[in-house]
């Protein structure tokens, strides 16, 4: 394994509703369970961690019970948090609504994970060997984006850094998301992202404009297809659709996250990217069998996954 993850990103308490459907406005639902769990950026870091790469947290975390939950959710997984608490406020919540057909719907409320400066950054060191990370949800808060911008843009050339829009990429401004994608390594973004920043068209043509006209230093693009699989297109032109996996979905949080923190994981070590992006739809594939955000697969699971669906066949149902 090559170096760490910098998750320079933000982790916030999910408060987990399941329901049969969402109410109709006026209405109100009982849920069938309620958890309380760590999310956001946290999804995509135990991810990378479980399979395998060292993750630390570059973020910031708030002084109340919040940030005490997520400190302690972290250490329980080995990740490091680099930076202080915040003096100021606690860290943000977000109420996710799981329905029965394993979407979700959010409604999340920013805190210390919103604020970021320098001088609050000043601890987080980058190695030669390390990967550094971040989403477009801090860089969609007006108190973070400027000073994380600048942070990223100073990263050693050699640094490999990537970057997922996220839902909110219509949050970030433009002059913002140009100067972050300008610095972009790979670039991970669902069908949806990558039409709002390229624009319309079939998987193959707006990848070729996310690398052509948006991230001219990436290494590559990887739009992602939920269980279609996901779509990777290269610098030197090459290019792959790699199929999903058939599985029997339960909850699709963090299936997103998980996804992208096992390509990451699966490239630092030196996995070939097109064969790396097929054992991040199988890490997802997995996660997406179990309830929670942060429920993703360790390697030897992947591993096993991907030796089954070898031995009886691609397009065969997966029971994870």
């Amino acid at each position: 394994m090559s170096g760490r993850l910098v998750h320079i990103g933000s982790a916030v308490v999910d408060y987990v509703y399941r329901i049969d459907a969402l109410p109709a406005p006026g209405m109100e639902k009982t849920a069938s369970s309620f958890a309380q769990v760590a999310g956001g950026g946290f999804n995509m870091m135990v991810a990378t961690s479980r399979t395998g790469m060292q993750v630390v947290f570059g973020g910031q975390l708030g002084s109340g019970p919040n940030g005490d939950f997520l400190r302690a959710a972290f250490a329980a997984e080995g990740i490091e948090t680099l930076t202080p608490p915040s003096p100021l406020m606690d860290s943000g919540n977000c109420v996710a609504m799981i329905s029965s057909d394993a979407e979700r719907t959010f409604v999340s409320w920013p805190g210390a994970e919103s604020v970021l400066s320098l001088d609050l950054m000043a601890p987080v060191t980058v190695a030669p060997d390390d990967w550094v990370f971040t989403s477009g949800y801090t860089l969609s808060y007006p108190g973070s984006r400027d000073a994380l911008t600048d942070w990223i843009e100073a990263l050693p050339d050699e640094t490999p850094f990537v970057f997922d829009p996220t839902p909110v990429v219509t949050d970030i401004p433009r002059p913002i998301l140009s100067r972050v994608l300008a610095r972009t390594t790979w670039l991970s973004c669902n069908t949806t992202e990558a039409a709002e920043i390229a624009g319309p068209g079939d998987v193959e043509a707006v990848a070729a404009r996310l690398l052509d006209d948006h991230c001219p230093q990436a290494a590559g693009v990887v739009i992602r297809a939920g269980a279609k699989g996901c779509h990777v297109r290269l610098a030197d032109g090459s290019a792959q659709t790699i199929a999903g996996y058939t599985v029997t979905a339960i909850d699709t949080n963090g299936a997103g996250d998980t996804h992208i923190g096992a390509f990451v994981s699966a490239l630092a070590r030196g996995t070939p990217p097109f064969e790396a992006a097929r054992y991040a739809n199988a890490a997802a594939a997995i996660s997406v069998t179990r309830h929670g955000g942060s429920s993703a697969p360790t390697d030897h699971e992947i591993q096993t996954f991907l030796s089954y669906v070898d031995d009886h066949g691609h397009g065969r149902k997966q029971e994870a």
